[in-house]
């Protein structure tokens, strides 16, 4: 794609082609948006002058000066920045990406674009090539299935309704087309920041090659520098967003059933969650609830009193959490249906009459959420609902989905309806020429939850300001961590699911969503007790930890499954709330600095292959290695451990000595045993197990530290919910020859709830002398310190 000329201004270059055009910025630093317009000439308002362009996923866009310098006689201009180079040769229209120290990281070999003539509107074709080093892996890439590393795989942006899917299913629901490139131990980051229908090849059809399609007129990209994968995600999720900091309680066992048919159903649940002394905070309300099946009502024959139920179960612990999928029946008299057909909020087909389909509602219409007035008026819609004591809102059926199309008096199936009867339908949603407003569905469908789920969030932050919203999803785009958790969909009741959740949860939280989950043992199938039980071992470090089951399925209770599963099935519970001091903590570092709870072993190990190949462990923060069994019958594991000093942990206590990491090691781990292992330098805030959450100012709080020459650590305390007082925690350890010496700082001005607190310290000789501690004791090689609450120095002397 040739280019000829060049404008330069202050913070901003464009290169111009006969066809083409280039601009590049630099919106942050250390990242470089390059907006390639192969199709200029069918797209320019005007002679030299680009198209507008919106954004769906960036939310900051400064405006940061740009050098520029020519070289190789004029041929190739360099743009840069203090942390980025970009070198682009005008003949080719290509560019090669460098960072600060000269060092390639990225390679566009050709970028391309096709306009075909249609109806009813000009189709588009825009392709980029990126050089694919045969030594470089590619991670991220949202919710996809396979491997860490995707090279080799091919993968469709289109969210889509499946179930069930399967291990090798694409597309899913959610499409976050970003990446990180990782070689030689340096990572950098590609976002393709379009919302149309999209595909990439990596490395499939040319192993040489990265390929990018968009089925829109331009590729707008971002490049990141690293050099740490850490680095490229805090940078990608600066631009897209970082997630608020949820509420306590959604971060506790949470129980959830396609067929829960009435009140008292919730209420039996609820009491065998309390009856079999099992942690519950959550129940959610499916479709059920509704009147036939249309969203905003109550069935009250079935819920008399949702209101009454919500106050009940809030008295036990448990908030209530209701389903609202986006299909509003078209049925005159119904005021939702009514109030959007008079303020035109509903998506139009083709001849702009409102198109209606089915859902579960029959006929269905959609609410057309690219628009900020349908957004307003759907988040006012939570009103009732928020007043009655709902606490959080599960948006489903978001992809987009839709069963049939209606065209008049006659059904069309999506899958085998003529054309010329609906336009080009892509799986069970709406047709590519839908309208909404000024845009068509192939452009918007990907984005149509991220505008639900903001309706979502903005109505539930204005209608109750002093709480925080939750939000559960299902489809998603780029920045979809802004307002909701999400969960991967309809799953299945297979071990190899089990197995895939990690791979899967991992690259989404590469990909900036760290709130995630997935249904608890399986949507679909029949779970044994022993696929419980180790979904739970593996669930415990979930983000959100959800058990969830469909119509037609055995019910999944933990109590449904006899001895011993029940009772192992306490233990998991018991141990994840014992984590959320630790889990909070990293929940709150995640709002601040986008780093996903979950993260893969090469995001601290970035030049181990041995790391970059291992799916099924992860680091919960950065310093526990989780490695749960996913295999049937399995009662032992092997394990890698990178570089530097484990203590194993398994269970959440110290069971061996530490070993030297950079080896593979076998766990033994019989069922009810999750292999752990804390890394030396870091450190675990634990609490005891309660029934349900209350506050985030733990009453009771255990400090576990496995020594070494730094030890670091966090821990964020607020009340668990609304916006008000905080107090950050940061340790500080450092050995020092005979010495170690362990400082805490605060910030914020929440007050103490504890008088004491306990400290065990590990992977240290025994002291001579304790300074700073109310009392201390040395037993199987730990040193047990009390100390009080607000203390600030401890001193060991060895």
């Amino acid at each position: 794609m040739r280019l000829e000329d060049v404008s330069i201004e202050s913070a901003r270059v464009i290169f111009w082609g006969p066809r083409a055009a280039l601009e590049v910025r630099c919106p942050l630093p250390g990242v470089l948006r390059l907006r390639h317009l192969p199709a200029l000439r069918h797209t320019a308002p005007g002679p030299r002058e680009l198209p507008p362009k919106q954004s769906w996923a960036v939310l900051e866009q400064r405006e940061l000066p740009l050098s520029v310098r020519y070289e190789e006689q004029g041929r190739v201009v360099v743009v840069g920045t203090e942390e980025l180079s970009l070198e682009v040769t005008l003949a080719r229209g290509t560019w090669l990406l460098r960072d600060a120290d000269g060092r390639e990281l990225a390679r566009c070999e050709d970028f391309s674009g096709e306009v075909f003539p249609d109806y009813p509107v000009d189709r588009f074709r825009s392709r980029l090539a990126l050089y694919a080093p045969a030594d470089e892996a590619w991670l991220g890439f949202g919710e996809k299935v396979g491997p860490l590393d995707k090279r080799g795989l091919h993968f469709v942006f289109w969210n889509t309704d499946v179930m069930p899917h399967h291990p090798d299913t694409d597309p899913l629901y959610q499409s976050i087309p970003f990446c990180l490139g990782l070689r030689e131990g340096r990572a950098w980051g590609f976002f393709l920041d379009e919302s149309w229908r999209m595909e990439v090849d990596v490395g499939a059809e040319d192993a040489s090659l990265v390929q990018w399609e968009s089925a829109g007129p331009e590729l707008d990209t971002y490049l990141f520098a690293g050099p740490l994968p850490a680095d490229v995600v805090r940078r990608y999720t600066a631009l897209t967003g970082r997630p608020p900091l949820p509420p306590l309680w959604s971060l506790g066992a949470q129980q959830s059933r396609w067929g829960y048919e009435n009140a008292k159903d919730l209420r039996t649940v609820i009491h065998g969650y309390r009856a079999h002394e099992l942690p519950l905070d959550c129940v959610y309300l499916d479709i059920d609830y509704m009147e036939a099946y249309k969203v905003w009502t109550w069935d009250r024959t079935r819920y008399p009193d949702p209101a009454g139920l919500a106050h009940e179960a809030a008295a036990q612990g448990v908030r209530l959490v209701t389903i609202i999928d986006p299909g509003v029946k078209a049925e005159p008299g119904y005021p939702v249906y009514d109030e959007a057909l008079a303020g035109d909020f509903l998506v139009r087909n083709d001849r702009g009459s409102v198109l209606l389909g089915e859902v579960w509602p029959k006929p269905a219409t959609f609410p057309d959420f690219t628009r900020e007035a349908v957004r307003v008026w759907w988040g006012r819609q939570h009103r009732g609902f928020v007043e009655a004591g709902i606490a959080g809102f599960w948006n489903d059926m978001n992809e987009p989905a839709c069963f049939t199309l209606l065209n008049g008096r006659e059904t069309f199936d999506i899958n085998t309806a003529p054309a010329v009867h609906l336009g080009k339908v892509e799986g069970p949603t709406l047709p590519h020429d839908a309208r909404h407003g000024d845009k068509r569905h192939l452009e918007v469908h990907n984005v149509y939850a991220l505008g639900m789920v903001r309706a979502s969030y903005e109505g539930q932050r204005e209608l109750a300001p002093d709480k925080r919203p939750f939000v559960l999803t299902r489809a998603g785009s780029a920045g979809i961590q802004r307002y909701a958790a999400m969960w991967t969909g309809d799953n299945s009741s297979y071990w190899a699911h089990l197995e895939l959740s990690l791979s899967m949860l991992l690259g989404l939280g590469l990909s900036g969503v760290s709130f995630t989950g997935v249904d608890v043992p399986g949507f679909l199938g029949r779970a044994s007790g022993e696929l419980l039980v180790r979904w739970m071992e593996a669930g415990t470090f979930y983000p959100l930890l959800r058990n969830h089951s469909g119509k037609g399925t055995p019910p999944q209770e933990p109590w449904r499954f006899g001895e011993p599963y029940l009772s192992l099935t306490r233990e998991c519970l018991r141990r994840r709330y014992r984590l959320l001091p630790t889990l909070y903590s990293l929940s709150h570092e995640a709002s601040v600095e986008g780093l996903p709870v979950m993260r893969p072993l090469v995001m601290y190990a970035p030049g181990d292959d041995e790391a970059l190949r291992t799916d099924d462990t992860f680091l919960f923060g950065k310093d526990l290695l989780v490695a749960p069994v996913v295999r049937q019958g399995q009662r032992r594991r092997l394990v890698y451990l990178p570089e530097g000093r484990w203590l194993p942990f398994f269970n959440l206590a110290v069971t061996e000595e530490p070993i030297e990491g950079g080896q593979h090691v076998i766990a033994e781990a019989p069922l009810g045993t999750v292999p752990l292992w804390l890394r030396a330098g870091g450190a675990l805030a634990l609490t005891e197990p309660a029934l349900h959450t209350t506050t985030a100012n733990w009453s009771r709080l255990t400090w576990h530290l496995h020594a070494a020459e730094r030890v670091e650590a966090r821990l964020y305390e607020d009340a668990g919910e609304g916006y008000g007082d905080f107090r950050l925690t940061r340790l500080l350890g450092v050995r020092d020859g005979n010495r170690f010496v362990l400082e805490r700082s605060t910030e914020g001005s929440l007050p103490l709830a504890r008088d004491m607190e306990t400290l065990r310290i590990y992977g240290l000789p025994p002291p001579r002398e304790v300074v700073g501690a109310r009392s201390h004791r040395l037993g199987n090689g730990v040193l047990e310190l009390v100390v009080e609450a607000g203390w600030q120095r401890l001193e060991v002397v060895l």
